[in-house]
């Protein structure tokens, strides 16, 4: 094998996956994290289909079954905090609670696949890379912080608003915002003693805005989940005017909201983005190759973010493997084997979108929401995963 050196950048999920990989493949891998250190909370996310024969493989299911949120059901309230839905089958985070499918929070599931990546992977935090200068003999990576230095492949994994694809397929390339939506999601005490429960409010003009919480760590926290239309084109860095930006659009909605919005502002977390995809035409360019939410990212109302981001990685790892230090022929192969899959995931994000006003979420959750999650559960297992 000619090719050894890999640098990825982003150390969230798909990029301690693929380092996992590689580096039990015979490479040299190195993870770039813009974050000074691990970076804790986030929403909760699902491992499902496919990505679980990855966890299976990586030998960490056991320890992300073990973490599982384990939610009894959830309940629908209108602006008055009256009860207009119940359900102990499913919740809308997770969808039906006898899925072999696992509802984790992100950052536990982070944790887990970092320690299993092991001592043969080089992490650096608190920087990130500035400048790729693609090459014949390598690609010449200059870092904010650090000395330059030469990779075979960089592999951007660094998220929906991705520098890697910025600084090599242009500052907008691919970004598509969907459904005029902007999510945040922050970590709060449990101030409503919920017990492994899951409660949503959805008001707002044609139901567009509410919030969601959930409980996690054995009770006693919630993570809490806002939701509003039209965040405007621009998504603000600073996130003081992105807190600004959620108290405004949650202004006036009802049940326990205003109190979520006073827990937001001291939140030791904090997460907000619109809703987006990414859309391109290729993955790769030369050296550098995309992966997960940085090349075609689905979007939260996906559910499918995280298993395209391990079951990619799987395969992307496995190609550069089975292509004996050819890149290009492991990037095109990588890319034929996932492309209809990821559309289909996409696609899925946009269809039949359940009502989001709690007046009309029960009906939904009937006989529209159960055949939905089959068509779902079908999807999701729609890869098979090679042995390499």
């Amino acid at each position: 094998m000619t090719m050894t050196k890999v640098l990825i950048s982003g150390a969230s999920i798909a990029g301690p996956t693929l380092a996992y990989w590689l580096d039990r493949y015979g490479f040299e891998v190195t993870v770039v994290e813009r974050a000074d250190g691990f970076r804790r909370g986030g929403q909760a996310i699902d491992v499902r289909g496919s990505a679980l024969g990855v966890a299976e493989r990586m030998g960490v299911l056991d320890q992300i079954r073990a973490h599982a949120t384990n939610l009894r059901g959830m309940s629908i309230v209108d602006g008055e905090g009256n009860e207009v839905h119940r359900s102990e089958e499913r919740t809308l985070s997770g969808g039906p609670l006898d899925s072999p499918d696992v509802e984790i929070l992100r950052d536990d599931l982070s944790k887990i696949i970092l320690a299993a990546t092991g001592d043969g992977v080089e992490y650096v935090f608190g920087d990130s890379v500035a400048h790729i200068e693609d090459g014949p003999d390598g690609a010449r990576v200059t870092f904010e912080k650090g000395e330059p230095r030469t990779f075979d492949v960089v592999v951007g994994a660094d998220g929906v608003r991705s520098t890697t694809r910025r600084l090599v397929f242009g500052p907008d390339a691919g970004y598509t915002p969907i459904l005029s939506t902007a999510v945040a999601v922050w970590t709060m005490p449990n101030v409503l003693g919920l017990d492994r429960w899951q409660i949503g409010c959805f008001t707002g003009p044609g139901g567009s805005t509410g919030a969601m919480v959930m409980t996690v760590r054995d009770n006693t926290e919630l993570r809490a989940y806002a939701m509003f239309t039209d965040p405007g084109a621009v998504v603000p860095r600073d996130v003081e005017e992105q807190k600004r930006l959620v108290a405004a659009g949650l202004e006036g909605a009802g049940w326990e909201i205003p109190r979520l919005v006073e827990h937001m502002w001291d939140a030791p977390d904090f997460h907000f983005d619109a809703l987006a995809q990414i859309h391109l035409d290729r993955w790769s360019k030369g050296r550098v190759v995309l992966l997960g939410d940085a090349g075609y990212c689905g979007s939260p109302a996906s559910g499918q973010g995280t298993s395209m981001a391990m079951v990619g990685a799987y395969v992307l790892a496995g190609e550069l493997k089975a292509a004996g230090g050819d890149h290009g022929k492991a990037f095109a192969v990588y890319e034929d084997d996932l492309r209809e899959w990821v559309k289909a995931n996409q696609a899925f994000a946009l269809r039949d979108v359940p009502p989001t006003d709690s007046a009309d979420i029960a009906e939904w959750m009937g006989e529209a929401g159960a055949a939905l999650e089959g068509d779902f559960a079908v999807m999701t297992n729609a890869i098979t995963l090679k042995d390499y």
